[in-house]
C-alpha cells in the first residue's frame, strides 16, 4: 500500500497509474483478510464482537476522513503532497503495528499448537461459514448499489450535489458508530447470528425504501436505517466467520469474506445498471432488497441446520473452536 503511494507520485500516463492501483489492489487483499484473522487471534472468543466493532469503525472512519484530509492536502499542496503524505502515513503505521504485535502475540501464545489447514473442499461443505459469505455477497451487492446508483437517483429527484453529500454523510456516520455497541451486543445475545438476520433485514427494507424515496428527508431517513443495519450484521458476521472456522483456516475465511465483499459490489454495477437501464431505479432498488431478504431467508435456514446457537455460536464462549 505504501509503495502504491509513492508509485502515485511519479505517474506520467495511463498506463502507469493502472500498475499503481493493481499494487495498491493487492495491498488491499493482503491487508484485509490478515488483520481480520489477527483481531480473531488476538481478542477472547469472549470478546469477538466487539473486537470487530472497534476494528471496522476503525477502518470506516479512515475511509471517511482520508479523503477529506486528502482534499484538503491537494487544495493547499498539490496531489503529489497527498500521495506522500499517505506513503508517509502507511510506513508509520507499519512501524506502529511491528512495534505492537510481538508482546500481542507473546499474550495470546503466538498461535502456537495450531494444525493443518483444512483443504477447500472441506472448507466448502462447512455450512455456517457459506452462509456467512452469502450472506456478505448480499450486504455487499446492496452497498454497491448505494454508491453506485444513490446520486443518480437522487438527482432525478431535484437532490443538488451537497444534499446527495448529507446523503452519504448520514449512512457513514451511523454504520461507524452503530458498529460499537452493536459490538457489545453481539457478545451478550445468545445468538449472533440472529443480529444478522435482524440486520439485514432492516438493509434490505432500505434498499425498497431508497426506490420510493422522493425527498431528502425520506432519503436521510433510509440511509440511517441502512447504516445501523450494516452496523448491526456486518460486526456479527465478522465474528461469526471467525469461530467458524478452526484458527488456522482463518486467513482463507477472511479471505473469502473480502472476495464476497469486493464482489458484491462489482456485481451490483455491472447488473443493477442494465436492470435500471429496463425498469428505472425505483424497482431495481426493490429488487435489490429483496434480493437481501431471499439471502437472509437461506442463512437462517442453513445456520439452523447447522446447530448455529450452540458452541461458540454463543454469546460469552471463552475458549477457540
Amino acid at each position: 500500500l505504501g509503495g502504491a503511494a509513492f508509485l502515485l507520485i511519479f505517474c506520467q500516463s495511463f498506463g502507469w497509474l493502472v500498475a499503481a492501483y493493481m499494487l495498491f489492489g493487492l495491498g488491499t487483499a493482503a491487508f484485509g483478510p490478515t488483520m481480520m484473522s489477527l483481531v480473531a487471534h488476538i481478542a477472547p472468543m469472549s470478546h469477538l464482537s466487539r473486537a470487530y466493532g472497534w476494528y471496522t469503525t476503525a477502518l470506516f472512519c479512515g475511509m471517511s476522513l482520508g479523503p477529506a484530509a486528502g482534499g484538503l492536502v491537494a487544495g493547499w499542496a498539490g496531489y503529489r503532497a497527498v500521495f506522500a503524505g499517505a506513503g508517509c502515513l502507511l510506513l508509520a503505521d507499519l512501524w506502529l503495528l511491528a512495534a505492537r504485535m510481538p508482546a500481542a502475540e507473546k499474550e495470546t501464545g503466538g498461535g502456537g499448537g495450531r494444525g493443518r489447514p483444512a483443504s477447500l473442499r472441506t472448507l466448502l461443505r462447512n455450512r455456517p461459514l457459506i452462509s456467512c459469505w452469502m450472506v456478505t455477497f448480499g450486504g455487499a451487492f446492496g452497498l454497491g448499489m448505494f454508491t453506485s446508483f444513490i446520486p443518480l437517483h437522487a438527482e432525478n429527484q431535484g437532490l443538488d450535489v451537497g444534499r446527495i453529500g448529507l446523503i452519504f454523510f448520514a449512512q457513514g456516520l451511523c454504520n461507524a458508530l452503530s458498529r460499537i455497541p452493536f459490538g457489545h451486543l453481539g457478545d451478550r445475545v445468545a445468538d449472533r447470528s440472529r443480529l444478522v438476520v435482524i440486520g439485514m433485514i432492516a438493509f434490505g427494507a432500505a434498499m425498497g425504501g431508497f426506490g420510493l424515496s422522493r425527498s431528502l428527508s425520506a432519503f436521510v431517513f433510509f440511509a440511517l436505517i441502512m447504516g445501523a443495519g450494516m452496523g448491526m450484521a456486518f460486526t456479527a458476521i465478522g465474528a461469526l466467520v471467525a469461530v467458524s472456522v478452526q484458527p488456522q483456516d482463518r486467513g482463507v475465511a477472511m479471505g473469502g469474506y473480502n472476495t464476497c465483499i469486493y464482489g458484491g459490489m462489482m456485481a451490483s454495477a455491472a447488473v443493477m445498471g442494465l436492470i435500471i437501464e429496463v425498469r428505472g431505479h425505483t424497482a431495481a432498488f426493490i429488487i435489490a432488497g429483496g434480493l437481501q431478504w431471499m439471502l437472509i431467508g437461506l442463512f437462517y435456514l442453513l445456520m439452523r441446520g447447522a446447530g448455529g446457537n450452540k458452541g461458540p455460536w454463543r454469546a460469552g464462549a471463552g475458549s477457540e473452536p
